[in-house]
């Protein structure tokens, strides 16, 4: 059974269709690679998924449980999406680290926010409230550790490089434990001796428990960590299938012509 199914996603802007169509799955523990130029509708694949923006078509499964239908989104409350949206943790380009707040903090914020809400509705005492805030901490903690940077936990964001911003953004992602981690090119904000801290990261991060959808302009890092790979082009899955695939054999020539540009970019 498929951990993410994906049927007939459609999004349309305007006039402009950027999504005509997208269709796929995605099993526990792999690790999906989106590949493709800009503005070929890649991240507004990974912000339908998150439903950060709203599909005009299709159907999203997680866990074999429909979390998004075209058909009956507008029935959905506000809660409802707020949970949807759990299924999914999204780290962004541009880090969107809270300024105000140390890197602890950036990460227990929203844990604690949802645990209070949930606390608050089961009508739980004020001392369960305390152990749970507790346990976040914690979790946090062993986060910041594994993505090393324990040492950086009373640290303000702008006392970090954006290697390190971009590895808070990761953990504070993890801590809401969510079935699918998304990155949308997670490195094209940083210098490039910054990228191999964050991409290091990342393919830590790859296990039969963790299952990720990588947006990456980085080409031999989805080749190395991917199980499966998508090039999008516009707005359709133009060729899926292993790096393997998709790397040393591209049928398409859009793909072929996207690899050769890629090549000759790095000469």
């Amino acid at each position: 059974m498929a951990l993410l199914q994906v049927d007939n996603i459609r999004k349309i802007y305007g006039k402009e269709e950027v999504l005509k169509g997208i269709s796929f799955s995605l099993d526990k523990g792999e690790v999906l690679a989106i590949i493709g130029s800009s503005g070929g509708g890649k991240t507004t694949l990974l912000r339908c998924l998150n439903q950060l923006v709203t599909p005009d078509a299709g159907t999203i499964m997680v866990n074999d449980t429909v979390i998004y239908d075209a058909e009956t989104a507008g029935n959905l409350s506000e809660s409802q999406l707020r949970q949807n949206r759990l299924h999914f943790g999204l780290v962004f380009q541009q880090f969107n680290l809270f300024p105000q707040y140390n890197v602890l903090r950036n990460l227990t914020l929203a844990a604690e926010l949802l645990e209070a809400e949930r606390i608050k509705k089961n009508g739980g005492s004020r001392e369960e409230k305390r152990l749970a805030f507790t346990e976040i901490e914690r979790q946090a903690l062993a986060l910041l550790d594994r993505v090393g940077l324990a040492d950086k936990k009373d640290a303000y964001p702008c006392e970090l490089s954006g290697g390190q911003q971009q590895r808070v953004a990761i953990a504070r992602a993890l801590i809401l434990n969510p079935d699918i981690l998304c990155f949308d090119e997670p490195t094209s904000a940083l210098d490039p001796e910054l990228t191999g801290e964050v991409l290091k990261v990342i393919e830590g991060l790859k296990s039969s428990d963790s299952t990720m959808i990588v947006v990456t302009h980085e080409m031999e890092f989805a080749r190395r960590v991917a199980t499966k790979v998508i090039f999008v082009a516009d707005g359709v899955i133009e060729e899926m299938g292993t790096p393997e695939e998709v790397f040393e054999h591209p049928k398409s020539e859009k793909l072929q012509h996207f690899l050769n540009k890629d090549v000759e970019f790095k000469k």
